[in-house]
């Protein structure tokens, strides 16, 4: 299984290298394939990987609405005139994404309140940052909001887990949790900022894989 894996990653990367090339180029509709195909390889070794538990069946979940996410965040490009409507919609199916996984973790976490307030804070505080910095229409800003806040808190329970347990599960998770949410304040200052820079997609694009890859890596590490 480990050979599968192996080239399940290698065969990731490669798709994300040139899907990244394709986009650049305004290829979208193969961007959009590339990526889609690229996003299938996380989700076959996040089921590969699982050990069939509920927590596994919950980020496995996770990891598929998140590749769904990924084929509609790109379909903006291709349907232009609903651009905006197609990428809500993308940010909603990722939410739910990441509901998934806050659902597997939580019920791990002993310090649920705390991290709550942890969270809370901490998304008021980013969120401030991010919006002195972009410019977004209100929807835009309440579905950032929303967003943030629910992957912020997915990462303080993440985190929590680790304080509580530092078993290799956590740990592996906690870090993909914190790859995508770095990987999302990348995007949004790239989408919404005064100038879109192809150096800061790729770094979104970089983390983003590279953080559900550890995610779906931390399923064969569930005890």
């Amino acid at each position: 299984m480990q050979g599968i894996l192996i080239v399940l990653l290698i065969v990731c990367a490669v798709l994300a290298r040139v899907f990244l090339r394709a986009e650049s180029r305004g290829e979208y509709v193969k961007a959009v394939v590339l990526k889609g195909l690229a996003s299938l390889c996380f989700v076959v070794i996040g089921l590969v990987c699982s050990p069939g538990t509920h927590v596994a069946a919950m980020i496995a979940a996770g990891l598929i609405i998140g590749s769904i996410a990924d084929v509609l965040l790109n379909l903006r490009m291709v349907f232009e005139e609903k651009g905006q409507l197609i990428f809500l919609v993308g940010i909603v199916v990722f939410l739910t994404g990441h509901i998934m996984y806050l659902a597997a973790v939580l019920p791990l976490c002993p310090y649920k309140l705390a991290c709550i307030i942890i969270g809370i804070v901490l998304t008021a505080l980013l969120m401030v940052w991010i919006f002195s910095r972009v410019t977004a229409k209100p929807a835009f800003k309440i579905f950032g909001v929303v967003y943030i806040g629910a992957i912020m808190l997915l990462n303080c329970v993440a985190v929590g887990n680790v304080i509580a347990e530092q078993s290799a599960f956590n740990t592996v998770f906690a870090i993909g949790a914190v790859l995508f949410l770095v990987s999302d304040i990348v995007l949004i200052l790239n989408t919404f900022g005064s100038e879109f820079r192809q150096s800061l997609r790729n770094t979104n694009i970089s983390l983003y894989y590279a953080g559900q890859l550890l995610i779906a890596f931390s399923l064969s590490l569930l005890a």
